[in-house]
């Protein structure tokens, strides 16, 4: 590789994909792998249809369940836990995306979470009982 490739690789903006982008892959039928890397809080309160769960400590232990051949999109509630993870999968050879925005970005872009009735808790897990029995009550 040229200098000048090399200089405009590390220039280029590290791998995200939007909300958008994910969406049209998704129905694309694309094989794209969606982990979720919140806390097991988060994931049961809401999340993206299709997504598999490995929470961002996880992620190292568990990247072998994960098939190299195909993309990965991580994401969490904001972006700076996927940013983590994607950064640890690509150093292990992975053709690894975070999701731009997060969860946030996602339902507030108006797509869709599941269960049917799925929010987006809050990272902390005291605000995130708070936020439930706030729902609830």
């Amino acid at each position: 590789m040229s200098d000048q490739a090399d200089n405009e690789q590390a220039d280029s903006p590290p791998p995200e994909i939007s909300g958008a982008e994910l969406r049209e892959r998704l129905e694309a039928g694309d094989d794209v792998q969606l982990v979720d890397v919140r806390a097991d809080h988060e994931w049961e309160a809401g999340r993206i249809a299709g997504a598999s769960h490995i929470e961002l400590n996880e992620i190292a232990a568990r990247a072998e369940e994960l098939d190299r051949d195909k993309a990965v999109v991580l994401y969490c509630r904001g972006g700076t836990r996927s940013e983590m993870a994607r950064d640890a999968l690509r150093d292990a050879g992975f053709d690894a995306h975070k999701l731009t925005g997060g969860i946030v970005d996602w339902a507030d872009e108006g797509a869709p979470l599941e269960p049917q009735d799925g929010y987006i808790a809050e990272s902390g897990r005291a605000a995130a009982e708070l936020q439930a029995r706030q729902r609830s009550g």
